[in-house]
């Protein structure tokens, strides 16, 4: 009868098993990362500094997307060089070219006085409130953990912001600011959920701050209840991780494409009229920025706002879901983002288009330049002048 010695011998005879003291050598490597297949309570009691953690009963179904380069050195470690040797075996079998598993575990590493660190981990309320983000491979605890560490602003918590803000919170996203200086009006419900009939005549971002710290407890909520100009917006979008673009008039459009351009974060943009919409992705140090995609204003009878010429009250909620969508998709650097490219959706004819941003070489406003860079106001005339979300 085969025991579970016989099958952890033959493991180990298939396996190349490493000491601390080679392994640590090995990590040093730009080459070489650490798998820590022990179960998540093991884990957060302490880790080697910088493993990836992928408990043992999910690493077949997530090795692929965590570790994609099979030609990476891989070291395994679980507590005491058992599980260890098992998933090197696996490994093998997957295809992993270099693997070797920790000798003794865990608990040889810490008993030799090598650096080790308790890792940050989700508590079991949380482990439960993103369940579902967690059980994606492609997120995982260590994405719900940097969403919760990250900073998105949104500029404005209207018709685009109410959405975007909404489910940026519900994800957990960290800190959410919130930029607006108007009131909550009768006419916004029809599209604003941020806000309810008992929110009319309050200020918008104190709505906003009362709805989101209701939804989700971990979140903090930054509001800035003023209009963005030029003498705030370096101080505001500075530090910022990604900006969700849910401005109302060129003016701001533009200001904030030259302050987020000097400062280099990438703002989501979305825009709505009637019952067409669009999104993308203006990203400084990667592709086209909004100067290149409008470098003129278009002049006022071209532009229409939303109380002249209306939008259906389901657009903007679309629009924002999808900003959303592009805010995390950066953070986590997960899929193939909307830089250089322009989503345009209709609502009529439940469509999608798409259409390819280049950079214009005439536009002087870039990374490159950023140094010379002045961030003023655009003229006056085209304050209100534009889609009103």
């Amino acid at each position: 009868m085969t025991t579970f010695r016989d099958l952890l011998a033959a493991a180990k005879d298939q396996i190349e098993e490493i000491d601390p003291a080679s392994a640590s050598a090995r990590l040093a490597g730009p080459r070489c990362i650490l798998v820590d297949v022990r179960e998540p309570d093991e884990f957060q009691q302490g880790t080697i500094e910088g493993a990836v953690h992928i408990p043992r009963g999910h690493l077949e179904s997530q090795i692929e997307s965590r570790v994609p380069d099979r030609d990476i050195e891989i070291g395994v470690c679980c507590a005491s060089g058992a599980r260890s040797a098992f998933a090197a075996v696996t490994l093998g079998q997957l295809g992993y070219t270099n693997v070797w598993s920790l000798k003794g575990g865990f608990g040889r590493w810490k008993d030799e006085g090598r650096p080790w660190s308790v890792a940050a981990g989700l508590s079991p309320r949380q482990q439960l409130r993103y369940q579902r983000h967690t059980r994606l491979p492609e997120v995982g605890e260590d994405g719900q953990l940097r969403l919760l560490g990250s900073r998105v602003l949104l500029i404005g918590a209207g018709g685009l912001g109410s959405p975007a803000a909404l489910y940026l919170a519900a994800a957990g996203i960290g800190t959410l600011g919130i930029v607006d200086m108007d009131v909550v009006d009768e006419s916004n419900l029809q599209r604003q959920i941020l806000h309810g009939s008992r929110n009319v005549g309050q200020r918008k971002v104190s709505s906003a701050v009362e709805t989101l710290s209701g939804l989700n407890p971990d979140i903090s909520v930054v509001p800035y209840d003023l209009r963005l100009d030029a003498g705030n917006a370096l101080e505001i979008l500075d530090g910022w991780d990604v900006i969700i673009d849910g401005a109302d008039n060129f003016a701001t459009r533009y200001l904030l494409n030259d302050a987020s351009v000097k400062l280099g974060i990438p703002v989501v943009h979305g825009s709505i009229f009637r019952f067409e919409g669009q999104v993308s992705v203006f990203d400084p140090k990667s592709g086209p920025t909004y100067r290149d995609y409008v470098p003129v204003a278009p002049p006022p009878e071209l532009a229409p706002n939303c109380s002249e010429a209306g939008v259906l009250g389901v657009l903007p909620g679309i629009v924002g879901t999808l900003q959303a969508v592009e805010a995390i998709k950066l953070i986590l650097d997960l899929g193939s983002s909307l830089r250089g490219r322009l989503l345009v959706f209709d609502a009529l004819e439940m469509s999608f288009s798409e259409f390819k941003l280049e950079v214009d070489p005439a536009n002087k406003i870039t990374w490159a330049n950023r140094d010379d860079i002045e961030v003023g106001d655009l003229d006056e005339r085209c304050q209100d002048r534009t889609e009103k979300s």
